[in-house]
């Protein structure tokens, strides 16, 4: 496979692997938002779903946006939660390369992601 060009579309909410031009495969997320709950969230960024075209599956694309995201993250200082199951067991694998959230700012990601 050839290098992919990842981009981080903030404002559509999604994080976009291209390959040759080609979109391949995405992640989906939010911005935590601070709530009445949680007045004071951390830089949190919310990790929905993830995915890659049928003609990417099994490439390694999943898991470089993954990755890729959590370095991001990182960058900024965010904390990453994995709502996506996939993600999440990426995650799980790579605890060196994927730090883990401090519980109630999990809590406050799931919360809100049910109320959207």
């Amino acid at each position: 496979m050839a290098d992919l060009n990842i981009r981080d579309n903030r404002p559509r909410g999604r994080f976009e692997a291209y390959e040759d031009g080609q979109a391949v495969g995405y992640l989906d997320y939010f911005l935590l938002a601070a709530t009445p709950q949680a007045p004071a969230v951390p830089a949190t960024l919310v990790l929905l779903h993830t995915e890659v075209g049928a003609a990417y599956e099994g490439k390694g694309v999943a898991g470089t946006l993954v990755r890729e995201f959590y370095a991001m993250a990182g960058r900024e200082g965010a904390y990453v939660v994995p709502l996506c199951p996939y993600a999440a067991r990426w995650a799980h694998r790579h605890p060196e390369a994927a730090p883990e959230a401090p519980a109630e700012t999990v809590e406050a990601a799931k919360a809100q992601a049910r109320s959207e």
